[in-house]
């Protein structure tokens, strides 16, 4: 464990989006939210009434807050920041967030699979701001798009009860298929539906 995690794993109160000094810490930051989604309790779930398997405003709010944090703004969401809010995404069986934690999701999922393909993203805040639409600054073509981060998208949303339909439809977007050989469509578009 990193010394900036352990520094964050010895709180008792609140975790503070201060003490989050790279994307590591700020995946494990989503972790804690993830398990107080799992438990009903926890750092992020103190002072409120929270129930077990239930994600809330609050709870997305946390989670903007650690992917807008000083210390990682200026970088891409990293593959390990996506894969936790994919995590809290299949932990939450009840969403009282009026669809706020499906947008933060699609948007970091694809600000990820863009920077990890070389693209160009806007800074974090840009992109992650519910006030921004996804389509203002995701990629709409697969030309460019790492075919390895499509598929390891297509692998996160197999097989899941709940579906994004924003990030459904850019992901089938991005895969175009006069883009892909025929033979790796079914491969990446079978996303268990």
């Amino acid at each position: 464990m990193s010394p900036a995690i352990a520094a964050i794993a010895d709180q008792v109160g609140a975790i503070e989006t201060a003490n989050i000094s790279d994307r590591e810490t700020a995946a494990w930051a989503l972790t804690v939210v993830r398990d107080g989604v799992i438990t009903g309790d926890g750092p992020t779930t103190r002072g409120r009434i929270h129930f077990s398997r239930s994600l809330d405003a609050e709870d997305v709010n946390w989670c903007a807050r650690i992917l807008t944090a000083d210390a990682v703004i200026d970088q891409p969401v990293s593959r390990a920041e996506a894969e936790a809010l994919f995590e809290i995404n299949d932990a939450a069986a009840e969403r009282s967030d009026d669809g706020l934690f499906d947008d933060l999701l699609a948007k970091a999922v694809v600000h990820h699979a863009a920077s990890a393909s070389g693209l160009p993203v806007p800074p974090r805040a840009i992109a992650l701001s519910p006030d921004t639409a996804i389509e203002s600054w995701a990629p709409t073509q697969a030309i460019g798009v790492n075919i390895e981060v499509l598929e390891w998208i297509a692998n996160q949303m197999r097989g899941k009860r709940r579906y994004n339909r924003a990030l459904m439809t850019l992901a089938a977007m991005l895969v175009g298929a006069a883009t892909l050989p025929m033979v790796q469509l079914p491969r990446v578009l079978d996303l268990g539906m």
